[in-house]
């Protein structure tokens, strides 16, 4: 059985002349990788994930950003892909033992680090978020968050603090993003978000009361979209949680009867 292999440097991901992301032999000298982790998701497919120095991926190779690289990929290679980078992140972020100090090291058998003096286990860090489309009918509420550079109408989200449920966390967060008041919380599904570590839970919810106030430093403008406004309006990519909370909605009111 075959390996396949993942180079990537930073939030990176290399490819071959050929535009190939997956190797399926070596294609760098490994000696020279600075980390090397197991990704397999499926038994029958293991996937290694080759953490190189970036000065050595330069060489008859590109780097594509993660972002660029999710755009053009399938439901298929996502949580691959997805995956790779929250074990990036955390191999960067997560060198040293936060209880005293000491450096870490790969675990035998898991993927984790070890701490080589208090011998304290680290996995890869998981946030848990919210994600939501509030509903009014034939309406749906978006908002243009201040992190977006271009004009880009999304759901809502927030990350679940200590304590909180996440029907809690999503009715604090349209509080305090857009001023409204929902209910009738449903759950749709759920996706690996790697930007930097979140696991994002998809929910519909119903208007209830309140008038759109966008919160200053995060929401930029949010307003009403009536379902035959989306094909035109400026919505996320098809491979987000995002969008396909948006296309579920719209399919509600034009599949035919």
């Amino acid at each position: 059985m075959k390996i396949e292999y993942i180079y990537a440097a930073a939030e990176r991901v290399w490819s071959d002349p050929q535009g190939r992301w997956l190797f399926d032999e070596p294609y760098y000298n490994h000696t020279l990788a600075l980390e090397e982790y197991d990704l397999t998701l499926l038994p029958e497919q293991p996937i290694r994930l080759i953490v190189m120095p970036e000065s050595e991926l330069q060489d008859g190779a590109s780097g594509l950003h993660l972002r660029q690289l999710l755009s053009r990929t399938d439901d298929a290679n996502f949580p691959l892909l997805s995956r790779a980078a929250q074990v990036i992140t955390w191999s960067r972020d997560h060198r040293f033992c936060c209880r005293c100090g000491e450096p870490l090291v790969n675990h035998d058998h898991d993927l984790a680090k070890q701490c080589s003096g208090c011998g304290l286990t680290q996995y890869p860090r998981l946030s848990p978020c919210i994600i939501t489309l509030v509903t009014r009918g034939e309406y749906c509420l978006l908002a243009h968050g201040i992190r977006f550079p271009e004009v880009r109408y999304s759901t809502l989200a927030g990350f679940i603090e200590a304590g909180e449920s996440a029907e809690d966390a999503l009715s604090r967060e349209v509080r305090e993003e857009v001023g409204v008041e929902v209910n009738n919380i449903r759950y749709f599904c759920s996706q690996s978000w790697p930007f930097p570590h979140s696991l994002m839970f998809g929910f519909f919810a119903d208007y209830v009361s309140g008038d759109i106030v966008p919160e200053p430093g995060e929401i930029v403008d949010a307003r009403w979209f009536h379902y035959t406004e989306l094909d035109e309006a400026p919505i996320p990519p098809p491979f987000t949680i995002s969008r396909q909370l948006i296309d579920a909605f719209q399919a509600r009111w034009t599949k035919p009867d």
